[in-house]
């Protein structure tokens, strides 16, 4: 399973969860688990995926999560698991 962690953050708006997760639907990412929060009005969201079946390719994905963040105004980020669990050992 290549499993990849997606963050989610900026202030919140309305259809942020929607428009990341048709987007992951539409490409064959499976969601594994997801936890979501907001702040004095700051979203914070974090998903564990599965992209063995994606049909584009991981920097594919990420350039266009990072456009889509552009769009709706947060930063969405992509890290494979074995780098974030890796970044995170320190």
């Amino acid at each position: 399973m290549k499993k990849t962690i997606i963050t989610v953050v900026g202030r919140d708006t309305v259809g942020i969860i929607a428009r990341v997760c048709t987007y992951l639907a539409e490409n064959k990412i499976n969601i594994l688990d997801i936890s979501q929060t907001i702040v004095q009005g700051y979203f914070n969201m974090m998903m564990i995926v599965d992209m063995d079946n994606a049909g584009k390719k991981f920097d594919d994905i990420s350039a266009d999560l990072d456009k889509m963040g552009e769009e709706i105004g947060v930063m969405i980020k992509c890290q494979r698991e074995d780098i974030f669990d890796k970044m995170h050992r320190i």
